[in-house]
């Protein structure tokens, strides 16, 4: 699999730009991922050809944050572009997530959702 990073929710463009010139060096696919792809699973974005894609389609709001999810990456080059970001001053992206074989079948709003639920649990301790 390509080593891929799903970006949801960058209406900005400047900041667009920061992590796209923050991220080019490390050679990985960067793909953007639209509202209406939002009925697509995770791993069906990423390039999983097991995933079978979804013909439903979503015609929901947007996600309410900027989300990263980082696929098939190994642990060195995910650090690499984790610390890319931080110094880019693309600002602080707090929903990201890595793709595992439990959240490749999830929707890009299950994923946020599931996100979201672990922040605020961490912030209330």
């Amino acid at each position: 699999m390509k080593e891929t990073i799903l970006l949801f929710n960058i209406p900005e463009k400047d900041k667009r730009l920061k992590l796209e010139m923050a991220l080019f060096p490390l050679h990985v696919k960067i793909k953007y991922v639209k509202p209406e792809e939002y009925h697509q699973k995770l791993g069906t974005l990423a390039g999983v050809k097991e995933i079978p894609v979804s013909n439903d389609t979503y015609t929901g709001e947007e996600l309410p944050a900027t989300m990263l999810v980082f696929a098939f990456l190994p642990d060195q080059k995910l650090n690499q572009a984790l610390y890319a970001l931080k110094k880019s001053g693309v600002g602080p992206i707090p929903y990201k997530a890595v793709l595992t074989p439990t959240n490749q079948f999830w929707t890009p709003l299950e994923c946020f959702e599931e996100i979201q639920k672990e922040h605020h649990a961490m912030s209330n301790q």
